[in-house]
């Protein structure tokens, strides 16, 4: 049988990779990484800034060949159906999904301004005010999704959303973006997740 490989990018900059790597992790699936990594300044720009429409991440299983972190999170559902990658319940799941899209899709200004730079730390960074309203809208969903559940992950239990909005806790802690005492708690767990711990020393070095 071929060998389950997921093709990721930079672990310091590459926030989709993040996201594809992480839903695997969640999953249970054994994997084997292959990594392409920009060697010049104009395909890092790239990594940074493009959709979800890049052919990275990409996972590979038993004939099976998956992009866009949307699509990988579904299929990994779809075969790990016990791994929780969506909750049980129906009216979650609808809520879970729709903010997996929201992310997928949307926050262009926030990707743009506040680039995912694990290695970074830039306190006291100037954020523009278009930004400012992507952050606020994060900070309304992830808000939501704790008084419901209360914690300690979006749906209570980890799902397919933390590993979406992982790379968005990382944009935070290298902006030094000022979060309330019960997201900072949130953004606290996921990055002492030990997939997280494990990237972000794989990131580190780079």
């Amino acid at each position: 049988m071929a060998k389950t490989t997921l093709t990721i990018s930079s672990k310091n900059y590459s926030s989709w990779s993040l996201r594809g790597w992480l839903l695997t992790k969640f999953s249970g699936l054994e994997f084997e990484e292959a990594v392409t990594a920009p060697d010049d300044a104009s395909a890092r720009a790239e990594i940074l800034l493009l959709s979800s429409s890049i052919l990275v991440p990409c996972l590979r299983h038993e004939g099976a060949v998956v992009w866009d972190t949307l699509a990988i999170a579904e299929y990994l559902n779809e075969i790990m159906p016990n791994a929780g990658l969506l909750p049980a319940d129906r009216i979650h799941r609808a809520h879970c999904r729709s903010i997996c899209g929201e992310i997928h899709s949307g926050f262009t200004t926030l990707r743009a301004s506040l680039p995912v730079n694990i290695k970074g730390h830039f306190p006291g960074f100037k954020i523009w005010s278009r930004a400012q309203a992507d952050i606020d809208r994060v900070c309304t969903i992830w808000r939501e999704c704790l008084a419901d559940s209360g914690g300690p992950f979006l749906f209570g239990e980890r799902s397919m959303a933390d590993a979406m909005y992982a790379p968005v806790v990382t944009r935070f802690m290298t902006y030094d973006v000022k979060l309330e005492p019960k997201l900072a708690a949130y953004a606290r767990t996921i990055m002492a997740m030990p997939e997280m711990v494990e990237w972000i020393e794989a990131a580190k070095a780079e």
